[in-house]
């Protein structure tokens, strides 16, 4: 069984595991149940298919398998729109040609750039952060706001080298400052490795991508355990907050857009509500960045490529 198998395996095996038969709408009678969700029968059931054919499914073996029944187990799972984009990625990636789930039948390293009318964009948003990322989440391309609230990141030893870009993961999992500056740790790492997850179902062959899980995972008791958890998300907009080292607390608004015209690269920019103490942070995290990071922030902070 390949990687991808063992993917989609797991990913169903643990969606399984968190629907209750009350959750589903199906009579409980009782008894000892060996399995904290649906039986694999009951789940065969609400999917309209053979529990012979679900197994298959749960195995692993996506390949050949129709939108319509990739529905209704979504459907049965109840699954949510990240989870239901992921499982559609996982039976794409098994329908795909080669050996090896790709075209190619080869993993692929991805290079990516911010475009100068991409960066352009970002330095026209004078009053608000803004930085464009992968889906590994590198940082590609700040403006100048976004430069300096991600400061931490960006001066981190977690850093592979100043001309490389720097990665949010590998901060959040490899530097103990990251406690300090997103103090809602818990929920921002799970919705990186969930962001992660989400796009490794979308591009299994992204090498870079694999070798970042690949050094998390190795070096990250707590990563692993987040990761084996097969949870994905869409991240659109919400709420973030950080800790700055600079002006303290900070929480904004945030929208997060893909650029339909480069292929797995997003942008995201952040907002306070109007006369809040974040507004007031925010301004003293424009004086900072004035004063303190213009004049000596490399060209490749800017535009990591």
């Amino acid at each position: 069984m390949n990687a991808k198998s063992n993917e989609a395996r797991d990913f169903l095996v643990t969606r399984r595991a968190k629907i209750t038969p009350e959750q589903a709408g199906l009579s409980h009678y009782g008894g000892i149940r060996r399995v904290p969700g649906l039986r694999r029968e009951e789940a065969a059931l609400l999917a309209g298919v053979s529990v012979d054919y679900y197994t298959r499914l749960e195995k692993g073996n996506l390949a050949g398998v129709s939108d319509s029944v990739l529905d209704a187990v979504a459907n049965a799972l109840q699954l949510d729109e990240a989870e239901r984009i992921y499982l559609y990625d996982l039976a794409r990636a098994a329908n795909a040609n080669g050996p090896a789930g790709s075209p190619s039948g080869k993993r692929q390293r991805r290079t990516h750039e911010v475009r100068s009318t991409v960066q352009r964009i970002l330095d026209g948003m004078t009053s608000i952060p803004a930085f464009v990322r992968t889906g590994r989440l590198d940082i590609l391309g700040t403006n100048l706001l976004g430069r300096a609230l991600y400061s931490p990141v960006f001066d981190s030893p977690t850093r592979t080298s100043v001309i490389s870009p720097p990665n949010i993961a590998r901060f959040q999992f490899l530097d103990p400052a990251a406690r300090d500056f997103f103090p809602d740790f818990d929920t921002s790492v799970d919705t990186s490795v969930q962001l992660l997850r989400a796009a490794a179902g979308h591009d299994a062959h992204d090498r870079s991508l694999i070798d970042l899980v690949g050094e998390l995972s190795t070096r990250s008791d707590d990563f692993r355990t987040r990761w084996a958890a097969h949870d994905v998300r869409v991240h659109r907009t919400g709420t973030k907050q950080f800790r700055h080292p600079v002006v303290g607390e900070l929480t904004f608004g945030f929208e997060a857009m893909e650029l339909s015209a480069d292929s797995g690269l997003t942008l995201t920019a952040y907002t306070p509500e109007p006369d809040s103490p974040s507004a007031e942070a925010l301004k003293l995290l424009a004086t900072w960045a004035a004063t303190s990071l213009q004049s000596h922030q490399p060209a490749s902070d800017r535009q990591n490529t």
